[in-house]
């Protein structure tokens, strides 16, 4: 992360379409305006009507959270009632981006989730034991 945000700054957001949240480095801003000018284009390509000022305002309203050397961060509540974050938390991911899940929420996805899936509940397993 501090590679991707010229220093320590985590963009955090609703995942479109999961029940998770999505974080990503600045370095991904550019990213996110080709693909607005490239959903624009394909639209207008299409006769379909694009609201860009909208879209624009899907694309980059993730809050911009500063995070420590050890990589903590504060979530604001907003953030932790849309992701559905309670009790614990689950990082999955990497590349262009990553997802923090509710382990109860990742439990419910499809197969597709397997492996996330199986990871999860193995740190789960090994948290519960630890605190025995």
């Amino acid at each position: 992360m501090k590679d991707s945000s010229d220093g320590r700054v985590l963009c955090l957001s609703k995942h479109a379409s999961w029940n998770c949240l999505v974080g990503f480095g600045l370095s991904r801003k550019p990213e996110l305006e080709a693909q607005l000018d490239r959903e624009e284009e394909l639209a207008v390509r299409l006769g379909r009507e694009f609201d860009r000022d909208t879209r624009s305002s899907q694309l980059f309203g993730f809050q911009e959270l500063p995070f420590d050397d050890s990589g903590r961060f504060v979530m604001p509540d907003h953030l932790r009632i849309l992701g559905k974050i309670e009790d614990g938390l689950y990082f999955q991911g990497g590349g262009r981006f990553f997802t923090l899940w509710n382990p109860v929420e990742l439990a419910q996805m499809g197969d597709d989730w397997a492996g996330a899936k199986a990871a999860c509940a193995s740190f789960l397993a090994d948290a519960k034991a630890k605190g025995k």
